[in-house]
């Protein structure tokens, strides 16, 4: 049989009564062009005009994609040209009004806050199922609100308790083959610290109740991790007042300070008897959880003095997000830990590195994502302390989603671990 020839000209110039024709651009697919290229060529446009992108989430706006990842640069696009929207906080805060104003309720928004640690490296394993059944808040009693990712990160696991045990369990094996210290310490989720205030009822109760159970039954127990839920509660009860903010989905300083006491006194006991800790100033603090409802709001921040020696305030007061880690150093003084330590924690240390600082003589901090994107230089990293301290959120360790916890990933910077031993 002989084979048809194929038309010598492209099929979109073929006669229309052709029975081979194909319009390269119909009415519909000329649209959708003018569309992306509207929606694309805003952010460059609005900059030339003098607007600039606002960040609302806790992350750093994404980065024009390069031209060397292949097709990944068309699949970077979007995220791009979302970030860099014009007037996008503005949208946010009109689609929520709007909701909220004809139909009574809130707008099912999706998106980051500046409370969810959400990073490059982390959400690394797709969930079964569609997580946008969930809602981004929980609107509680009395006004508190609470991230949505402490129930749905539970619901809809990345990876099993068993794997997120075998996990943090590889990281205690490695570091402490390489004869350094291991500490691992977990900043309950607020919905954990006051589970009082959530609503009667919300999408996924049963599955993230039955869950949150289970984690602090069996993980603190078979990893050593510190269970801070009674310090926090006993912190709370002595200063009178909540050490979670009502909008915001981090503890306080309070909620820092408590974290760095639990960890001295496992590296040193007895060493925060000289501690001397007072009021300090006061500043307002943006709150992450309304941001995702469109909400310009801020809780009042309560920052102290702490001095180890029990006299001169040795805080320091150095604002970052560890994306680049962040280095704390001061001349020892008794009451400090002076060996060398190195930390990977998140947003919740934030509200701990002034005391940190004051307590330790070095120490430097970075994030958990850092792990999985720079993988080599977090190696030589944490190489440099003598003591490794891991603090970790409850939803990303409960719902699985730190990278980190491949053990994969703990062999990997092990290895360097292990080259360079203390001794």
């Amino acid at each position: 049989m002989r084979t048809p020839e194929l038309p010598p000209v492209h099929e979109a110039w073929l006669p229309r009564e052709h029975p081979l024709h194909r319009p390269r651009h119909g009415r519909r697919q000329l649209v959708a062009l003018i569309c992306a290229l509207a929606f694309f060529s805003a952010p460059l446009s609005s900059w030339l005009f003098g607007a600039r992108p606002e960040q609302l989430e806790n992350r750093p706006l994404a980065e024009f994609p390069s031209v060397t990842e292949g097709f990944g640069f068309f699949t970077g696009l979007n995220g791009w040209a979302t970030d860099h929207l014009p007037f996008r906080k503005g949208a946010v805060q009109a689609v929520n009004g709007i909701s909220r104003g004809v139909f009574g309720e809130p707008a099912p928004l999706a998106g980051g806050s500046h409370s969810s640690p959400v990073g490059a490296g982390q959400v690394d394993a797709k969930p079964p199922i569609d997580e946008s059944v969930f809602p981004p808040v929980i609107e509680g009693k009395d006004g508190w609100l609470y991230l949505g990712h402490d129930v749905s990160y539970r619901c809809v696991p990345s990876r099993s308790t068993e794997e997120v045990i075998a996990g943090l369990r590889a990281w205690r094996k490695v570091v402490e083959s390489s004869g350094r210290k291991f500490q691992l310490v977990i900043a309950p989720d607020k919905s954990t610290a006051y589970p009082e205030h959530l609503p009667e009822s919300y999408p996924g109760e049963d599955c993230s109740t039955a869950e949150r159970e289970a984690f602090w039954r069996e993980v603190p127990k078979a990893t050593g991790a510190i269970d801070l839920r009674a310090p926090l509660r006993q912190t709370a009860e002595r200063n009178g007042r909540p050490i979670y903010h009502d909008i915001d989905t981090h503890w306080t300083h309070e909620g820092g300070a408590t974290m760095v006491y639990q960890l001295a006194e496992r590296l040193s006991p007895g060493i925060t008897g000289t501690w001397k800790m007072a009021p300090s100033r006061q500043y307002p603090h943006t709150a992450d959880i309304p941001d995702l409802l469109g909400q310009d709001r801020t809780v009042p921040i309560q920052a102290y003095s702490l001095a180890p020696d029990g006299g001169a305030d040795n805080t320091q007061f150095k604002p970052s997000d560890f994306h680049q880690p962040l280095h704390l150093k001061s001349s020892p003084k008794p009451g400090m830990i002076t060996e060398p330590v190195r930390m990977v924690g998140d947003s919740f240390t934030q509200f701990a590195s002034p005391y940190l600082a004051a307590t330790y003589a070095d120490i430097a901090i970075t994030h958990p994502d850092n792990v999985a994107t720079n993988a080599q230089a977090t190696a030589n990293f944490l190489a440099e302390g003598e003591t490794i301290t891991f603090e970790l959120s409850e939803r990303f360790v409960a719902g699985g989603r730190y990278p980190l916890l491949d053990p994969a990933a703990a062999a990997e910077i092990g290895t360097v671990l292990a080259a360079h031993p203390v001794r």
